[in-house]
């Protein structure tokens, strides 16, 4: 295995899932549509849809990933996989103003 993708920098970036994005729930994972650009995309995993639902309450990709229990084994598929998904504008870069909420900070 290459350790190229290990250090992603994607693993470093704030993202969140695009706000036109609507998830449908599926066996396999869920189909991702984008109403902006009319794209529809497979989420192939249960485990990428919890992901992609999870980026806004996180720092980071990383910390998304941990948060969900992805064994960082699999890290490398994963930062592949949503490297992806933001291009097919499916998920995005956080705006300055979007950050998670603390824990009880409402």
């Amino acid at each position: 295995m290459s350790t190229d993708l290990i250090v992603h920098p994607l693993l470093a970036a704030a993202l969140e899932l695009h706000p036109q994005v609507a998830l449908r729930p599926e066996p396999f994972g869920a189909l991702a549509y984008h109403y902006g650009n009319r794209r529809l995309v497979f989420l192939k995993h249960p485990d990428m849809v919890a992901v992609a639902k999870s980026l806004a309450d996180h720092a980071t990709f990383a910390d998304a990933l941990a948060a969900c229990e992805i064994a960082p084994a699999r890290w490398p598929s994963f930062a592949k996989a949503f490297a992806s998904l933001q291009e097919s504008d499916v998920v995005r870069d956080r705006t300055v103003g979007t950050e998670p909420l603390e824990k009880g900070a409402e």
